[in-house]
């Protein structure tokens, strides 16, 4: 029996490997663990509920509104392309809060389906980070700016039930 297992170890280990973290992924996962608030928004330019959220305005209003927060725009699903142009014409790319990825997956059946250790099953999908954790994930559709700025103001406090009573 365990002259079996190492062949199923090593094949396991060789899967697992075969994908290993873009270097947009690498900067991703660096930047997260920063203790100031990073928002990280997984998008394309050909995605129609991408183009509509910087049509909207909605995304050059939350980075110039929160200069203290840091945004990453990662392309993903789009061949490696980085959709700069795009973002420089909603005047996104040129804001000092903002850096522009591009994950060099593929477009189609065989795209990534995870990024930076999450799921990732929809575009646009945008989470929100504060000193290497999670504090929220939206994962689908079109961003509700509003709630996406309360999310931010939330994530500023730091949660603590000292000096609160016990319910025992």
């Amino acid at each position: 029996m365990s002259i079996l297992r190492l062949p199923i170890l090593a094949a396991v280990l060789a899967i697992s490997s075969l994908r290993a973290d873009s270097p947009a992924e690498q900067k991703v996962l660096e930047a997260i663990k920063s203790p100031d608030l990073s928002v990280v928004h997984l998008w394309a330019p050909w995605c129609s509920n991408c183009q509509a959220e910087l049509k909207s305005g909605g995304w050059l209003k939350m980075v110039r509104d929160n200069p203290h927060v840091k945004f990453y725009f990662v392309s993903v699903w789009n061949g490696g392309e980085d959709g700069r142009a795009m973002l420089k014409k909603f005047e996104i790319s040129d804001q000092p809060n903002v850096t522009i990825l591009a994950d060099p997956g593929a477009r189609g059946s065989n795209h990534i389906k995870q990024f930076a250790g999450l799921s990732l099953s929809w575009i646009p999908t945008t989470w929100v980070y504060k000193g290497g954790d999670l504090r929220y994930a939206l994962n689908y559709g079109e961003m509700r700016f509003p709630v996406l700025q309360q999310f931010l103001e939330d994530s500023k406090s730091e949660w603590s039930h000292k000096g609160e009573p016990s319910v025992e």
